[in-house]
């Protein structure tokens, strides 16, 4: 079930102690509160599956981020130091990163891609069995997740190659060495990538033997800070499990079909009127005109997506709002363009979050 109702619209009073407010990158959407926490119903994981609708598990690794205490508190403190300046490089050749490193990766020099502006720096490694070479490609690149200046938010993504331009799901090998970086800087990530129950639970409902969890993400989401809707189709993959290990996240998630059809909703709403969109309306008794609007990034469409308080009071009262709270997990399923989950996400503290975001996909029958 939701975890989330709407309270009050931006610059309304509030006096509930349990309010969350809801901004990201300067724009207010309003207060939301909590509701009880509801036992998640495994019998319909399935179906929502199938749906392309997400599927929230409350306190799923509790147990687990418990046990990683230190690693997490490690984790924060690496976050910690990015943002003082200091040099990543020599934080990683010191306790203790350096012993879990080597021998089997080896820090090359830094670099940074001037052509990406929320990146901070890239990190390459080479692979290594002993002192045979296994890959020379590998890295972590550290970015901003805004422009924003009042946003601190950051991610470390794992992966290889070029970006943008490889089939990272065609190189298993080289997807699974990347993993094994992201756990060798992020031990946590044990969390998710050594859950037995959670493997158990992704192959009852998906079409596969087995699972692997690859182009992993560990997220800092700071106040003010975020992802805006998007959705995270990759070719090889089926989907996202993102684990919430520190601090609070607020979500917004339907599937792509339910997204388009709120979206037709609240322009018909008095609600949707008063906020203008005019051309948008225009568009609502066009639906493969709605649907070429959302996936072309169209500026009207995203407006209402990220910027409108309206719209994001519409969702979270149809259901479609969750607040993720450390051990709690949500699925993604990203079969495919026109049938994924949408999401949009926003630190719900005055502190910065943990958290980590791996994408699932079948694992390989010679590695089962």
């Amino acid at each position: 079930m939701p975890a989330l109702d709407y309270l009050a619209a931006p610059g309304e009073a509030v006096t509930r102690m349990d309010a969350v407010r809801v901004r990201r990158r300067g724009v207010e959407l309003g207060w939301v509160v909590p509701r009880t926490r509801d036992v998640t119903d495994h019998t319909c994981l399935a179906r929502h599956w199938a749906a392309a609708r997400p599927i929230y598990l409350a306190d799923f690794v509790t147990a687990e981020v418990a046990e990683h205490g230190e690693h997490i508190a490690q984790a924060l403190a690496l976050m910690e130091a990015v943002l003082a300046e200091a040099d990543l490089e020599d934080v990683l050749h010191a306790p203790p990163y350096d012993a879990r490193l080597a021998p089997d990766f080896r820090l090359l020099p830094a670099g940074i891609d001037t052509g990406d502006a929320q990146e901070i720096l890239r990190l390459d490694f080479d692979a290594y069995a002993g002192e045979r070479l296994l890959a020379e490609d590998l890295w972590v690149k550290l970015s901003w997740l805004s422009f924003h200046p009042d946003d601190t938010s950051l991610r470390f993504r794992f992966s290889f190659g070029i970006e943008g331009y490889e089939n990272v799901a065609a190189h298993w090998d080289k997807q699974k060495l990347a993993a094994r970086l992201t756990e060798a800087i992020f031990p946590e990530s044990a969390i998710v990538s050594r859950n037995s129950f959670l493997r158990g639970l992704l192959t009852s409902i998906l079409p596969v033997d087995d699972v692997a969890y690859v182009e992993r993400i560990v997220y800092f989401n700071a106040p003010n800070g975020g992802a805006q809707f998007h959705q995270d189709v990759e070719r090889g993959h089926l989907g996202v499990v993102f684990a919430q290990l520190h601090g609070r996240s607020l979500w917004l998630a339907l599937s792509r079909q339910q997204l388009l059809q709120e979206l037709a909703a609240f322009l018909r709403t008095p609600a949707g009127h008063v906020a203008g969109y005019p051309r948008l309306r225009a568009l609502v008794a066009d639906a493969e005109g709605l649907a070429a609007a959302l996936e072309a990034g169209d500026e009207v469409v995203e407006e209402v997506l990220n910027r409108s308080p309206e719209f994001f009071a519409h969702l979270l009262r149809q259901g479609h709002g969750w607040l993720l709270e450390p051990g709690d997990i949500i699925l993604l399923p990203q079969q495919s363009q026109e049938h994924c989950a949408w999401h949009s996400v926003f630190c719900a503290d005055d502190f910065p979050g943990h958290a980590l975001s791996f994408a699932i996909r079948e694992r390989p029958v010679d590695h089962q």
